[in-house]
């Protein structure tokens, strides 16, 4: 079971130096193994906004970018229940100062730890802090 990290899908569905890159990935994986979290939905409309708000993409690219994910979540993806648990995972990873991990991306490792997934990330730091908690990745 492969745990899409949120950078994955930003750069797949928007213009960044990776996407090429992440859409081949994408496009090679078995689609009944991809998986996100309602904490990715949350992440990725973050990120999104916030790409607004620094003149990347227009109101019209941003509907149409939450169109596509939408699909995808529905259509595409398997979606990993976020536990009560899962949040106190997350705030012991985080306790770990030498992993250097954001809450967010705790919680992503949290969630994988639970489901026993991968993490495929774009993010070096969250990449190389997966193995060090038991969580097989895959750093693009």
């Amino acid at each position: 079971m492969l745990y899409l990290d949120t950078s994955i899908l930003v750069s797949a569905l928007t213009k960044e130096p990776s996407t090429s890159a992440v859409r081949t990935w994408l496009a090679q994986q078995p689609g009944d193994q991809l998986t996100i979290s309602d904490w990715v939905v949350t992440e990725f409309s973050s990120a999104m906004s916030f790409k607004v708000r620094i003149g990347a993409i227009n109101t019209a690219q941003h509907a149409a970018i939450l169109g596509q994910f939408t699909q995808w979540a529905v259509n595409t993806f398997g979606n990993l229940p976020v536990q009560a648990m899962s949040f106190h995972t997350a705030a012991r990873y985080c306790d770990q100062s030498q992993l250097n991990l954001r809450s967010g991306d705790a919680l992503h490792l949290a969630i994988c730890v639970e489901h026993g997934a991968t993490i495929c990330t774009l993010d070096q730091v969250l990449g190389r802090a997966a193995p060090l908690l038991g969580v097989a990745s895959i750093l693009l």
